[in-house]
């Protein structure tokens, strides 16, 4: 069975195989700004995480680094007719352990109106990362996650046990 024919003025339809490639080509440039400020990216699908690390005493330099960075990636948005969600962008200062004691002052990083304030951990892919990399988050998540699976297990075996022969029995 074929589809009818649908004539498209701009853009693709979702789940098109060109998808991925033109939003490659989209978006290659922001990679050569985020560059250009001297900072990493790693980009997965529309996710962009851009990175970098510095010493405790250019730790003011770096703020204002990130922060011109973030007004060229937002003017390379706009001229792109995108436009750059603060509500949906993180900011993350990590530290070393034996660093944690002489920790700098951080402020926020002001893009026009709005400000984007360090947070202590966040979410990427699916995994939580916090400010000291202990991995604290992801491990209190993965636990909860899992006991909430066992409580599941659990009230479905009590609710099974008057029609079943077979038991669980979960401690």
């Amino acid at each position: 069975m074929r589809s009818a024919v649908k004539y498209l003025v701009c853009g693709i339809l979702q789940g098109s195989v060109l998808g991925p490639i033109l939003f490659i080509i989209y978006v290659a440039d922001l990679v050569a700004v985020v560059e250009r400020c001297g900072f990493c990216l790693h980009l997965y699908a529309d996710d962009t995480l851009v990175y970098c690390s510095c010493r405790p005493p250019a730790v003011h330099d770096f703020q204002q680094r990130l922060s011109a960075c973030l007004g060229d990636v937002a003017t390379w948005m706009r001229t792109n007719r995108l436009q750059l969600n603060t509500n949906k962008t993180d900011l993350l200062w990590c530290f070393t352990a034996r660093r944690q004691r002489q920790q700098p002052q951080l402020s926020e990083l002001g893009h026009m109106s709005s400000v984007v304030s360090p947070l202590p951990w966040v979410r990427d892919l699916g995994i939580f990362i916090d400010a000291d990399l202990s991995m604290r988050i992801q491990v209190q998540w993965t636990v909860a996650s899992c006991f909430a699976t066992l409580r599941q297990l659990r009230s479905g075996q009590s609710q099974r046990s008057s029609t079943s022969h077979l038991s669980l029995h979960l401690y």
